[in-house]
């Protein structure tokens, strides 16, 4: 196998035409910010280094949070064959025979497989045997749950580290160290940053270090000749809007509904709508939005305030006939009304607690005085014998088991005090006492 088609680490030298984010690259752990839970002294992952046994491993974090970073300094640091593949651009045929051929070059290597989540469960296997004879030290990257997206056999081989989104005061010091440092950064334009800039900045990286330097460097090349300063007004030229990070399938998305019914379920109407708008300005469907709100009128608001519900279904038709932009108005009237409407899951309770008795229980009989009689055979077997009308009846109410006989008597709804509930508890506890009574 030929040398040239691995890419040795040590060997490497960036160009200074690359762009800032991979010029200014740390060029040692000690230089990574904010991943000292795995990089400080005694964590997990500055262990492995000192030990020199590093396992197989994939970073699970946010975009620009350091997981290419991290892989190179640890091949860096290793002295092994460092190969990076991109499971976007790369196909899976492709690494299987590079595979192969450094088993048979009897080399050790890192294999740096970014974005490993876009590789099927099937194609993670190739890595497996691998992975298994000590060939490799597998390095995968992803923005997504390793939970969800990677196989078990795979997340059995490997550890999974999680890295977190960098805060502002760790993109300050790269940004500040991008402008003056002369050798692989912008130092020998001279430039300064004001503080309203600096903030703006800060702000629009959202904790993405990459981000971060890509948009220091676009304002630098836009300043004309002469120009040194970096004021608020040229940031807020280049930078324009940024869209929010949102993946329809991803982290995200989820975590951001969680937290809009986590709000509601709280009555943080603040928050609530924090969320809301987040969701929408992101591009979700606004109908996907007005269905959760849906379930949440039912599920968390449920007879404490009936009309919830009515209002959750206009509000999914109204959104459903104008649309985005303009059905942001009724989306947030609606998450205002059940943040701050009175709430009961009792419904939801009483369904559970039926589905484990019936999980319990599948097969009870249905009492035969209320079952349904459709020909003479059944009359004759007994089927609805002794059925009272209740409309017959003086108060509408029998005293009757409905439930299998095995099930008489069992509760599984019970009311609480919230809202409308409370009078419709009041209503249970007559018709139980009649019941008792009879």
């Amino acid at each position: 196998m030929e040398d040239s088609l691995f890419r040795d680490f040590n060997s490497s030298k960036e160009e200074l035409i690359a762009p800032l984010a991979d010029r200014m690259r740390p060029e040692s752990i000690d230089e990574v910010l904010g991943q000292e839970h795995i990089l400080g002294k005694g964590k997990i992952l500055r262990t492995y280094l000192e030990r020199g046994d590093v396992p197989s491993i994939v970073f699970w974090g946010p975009p620009g949070s350091g997981k290419t970073t991290i892989a190179y300094l640890i091949a860096k640091h290793t002295n092994y064959l460092f190969l990076k593949f991109s499971a976007v651009t790369s196909g899976i045929q492709e690494i299987k025979k590079l595979l192969k051929e450094i088993e048979k070059s009897k080399k050790r290597a890192i294999i740096f497989i970014d974005e490993i989540h876009r590789f099927n469960k099937l194609q993670q296997d190739a890595f497996l045997p691998y992975i298994e004879k000590g060939n490799i030290i597998l390095i995968g990257a992803t923005t997504e749950n390793p939970s969800f997206e990677l196989n078990n056999a795979l997340l059995s081989r490997i550890k999974v580290l999680t890295l977190a989104p960098l805060k502002d005061e760790h993109i300050k010091e790269i940004v500040n160290k991008a402008l003056i440092d002369e050798e692989k950064g912008l130092g020998k334009l001279k430039l300064s940053i004001s503080d309203e800039a600096l903030s703006m900045l800060i702000t629009y990286a959202s904790g993405d270090a990459r981000v971060a330097l890509n948009a220091l460097e676009m304002v630098a090349n836009s300043l004309l000749s002469g120009e040194r300063k970096i004021d608020e007004l040229t940031m807020k030229n280049v930078l324009q809007k940024k869209i929010p990070r949102y993946d329809k399938l991803g982290d995200m998305h989820y975590d951001l509904i969680s937290a809009l019914h986590k709000s509601l379920r709280g009555s943080d109407v603040d928050a609530a709508l924090y969320y809301l708008v987040r969701i929408l300005d992101a591009g979700e469907d606004p109908l996907f939005v007005a269905r959760r709100l849906l379930r949440f009128a039912s599920e968390d608001v449920g007879l404490a305030d009936p009309y919830a519900l009515t209002l959750a279904t206009s509000t999914f038709y109204a959104c459903s006939v104008i649309g985005m932009p303009e059905c942001d108005c009724i989306l947030a009237e609606l998450t205002i009304y059940l943040a701050l409407a009175p709430k009961s899951n009792s419904s939801y309770e009483a369904i559970l607690k039926v589905r484990e008795e019936i999980e319990a229980n599948p097969y009870e009989e249905v009492p035969l005085f209320i079952r349904n009689a459709p020909t003479r055979l059944m009359k004759d077997l007994g089927y609805g014998k002794g059925y009272i009308y209740p409309h017959n009846v003086e108060g509408g109410i029998i005293s009757e088991n409905y439930l299998p006989l095995k099930l008489k008597d069992k509760i599984f709804y019970n009311p609480k005090d919230a809202g409308k509930e409370k009078e419709i508890k009041k209503r249970l506890e007559e018709i139980r006492e009649i019941l008792r009574k009879k």
